[in-house]
């Protein structure tokens, strides 16, 4: 009997031994997050998905295409103007700590909407569905961050979002809306009023545009060194009519004042995120447009400060 019952035994520890092993190599490699992502076409036509750079499949309207396996690489489409490159394309991406996200062409056309869902149960903020189907979302970056926010407690500032369940799932939706985006008018152009004070507007100092000059409060009088046009989320702050933008500088802080420079695209110091609650913010640099001191004396030149919920000076209304 004894003969009969080791070779049982040998064999259920060899499966145990062996299955161990294929558990340990799974938590080696498998980096938990997303590993499993489910493309959907909702376009009216047929769209090729890249993956990075590579061609990853070719799915027809109505039609899904799964993949396996962790990226960071981003999900774009060639279709309906975008590229085989990325360029002028709607991206979904990913990190290894549990971010997702969204990028559009700027505030140029979209190529396509798209839409992000993980197949987690949304709470408190994290596991939200995203969506952009227009340039002015507020839900996508400009260009693709270049840093993650440091693991908190508390969900990070969009248009970054989080979902730190291991191995999930993702819908990744083109043209969520089942259409085409339509592309909007051009931008009007704004005054842009401290606080609720509709009798001051931001100002290039002495109407001199060309590079360097301040930026200011000062009396409304309404001169073309008022009007600016931005839209909320991913922002230029640029004034009307030229090619100069509201710029931070290279070493953007507290204390550092703003000025006017040659608009140039994904520079960060001219890239601005105009939030829900009237702030804005440099993207990624923590810093907000701030009125020193909250004074609404003229000439009184604005700032970058470290962006603090309830802060009056950096409440700003168009």
């Amino acid at each position: 009997m004894l003969l009969t019952i080791l070779p049982v035994v040998l064999l259920s520890l060899s499966s145990v031994s062996l299955a161990s092993a294929l558990n340990e190599r799974r938590q080696a490699t498998d980096p938990g997050f997303a590993t499993q992502f489910i493309i959907h076409n909702s376009c009216p036509a047929t769209i090729n998905v890249y993956v990075g750079s590579s061609l990853d499949s070719s799915i027809q309207s109505g039609g899904n295409h799964t993949r396996f396996g962790y990226t960071t690489d981003l999900f774009y489409t060639d279709a309906n103007g975008g590229s085989a490159n990325g360029a002028g394309s709607t991206k979904a991406g990913f990190s290894d700590r549990g971010y997702y996200y969204m990028v559009k062409n700027g505030n140029g056309p979209l190529n396509t909407g798209l839409s992000v869902v993980p197949r987690s149960d949304p709470h408190s903020g994290f596991c939200i569905p995203i969506e952009c189907n227009s340039p002015n979302c507020d839900t996508a970056f400009d260009t693709p961050p270049a840093t993650f926010p440091p693991i908190q407690y508390w969900t990070p500032p969009t248009p970054y979002y989080m979902c730190q369940y291991p191995n999930t799932t993702y819908d990744i939706t083109f043209c969520p809306t089942g259409a085409w985006p339509v592309t909007p008018p051009a931008p009007t152009s704004s005054k842009i009023h401290p606080g609720s004070s509709g009798q001051k507007c931001l100002d290039v100092r002495g109407a001199k545009f060309e590079n360097g000059t301040p930026v200011q409060i000062y009396d409304c009088n309404g001169t073309a060194a008022q009007n600016w046009q931005l839209v909320k989320g991913s922002t230029k702050v640029k004034l009307a009519g030229t090619n100069f933008c509201l710029d931070a500088g290279s070493s953007p802080g507290n204390g550092i004042g703003l000025k006017i420079w040659q608009c140039y695209d994904n520079l960060p110091a001219q890239q601005w995120y105009f939030t829900g609650d009237n702030r804005i913010a440099l993207e990624g640099k923590g810093q907000c447009l701030d009125l020193p001191n909250g004074a609404l004396s003229n000439s009184n030149q604005v700032q970058t400060w470290q962006c603090t919920t309830g802060n009056s000076n950096q409440v700003w209304t168009i």
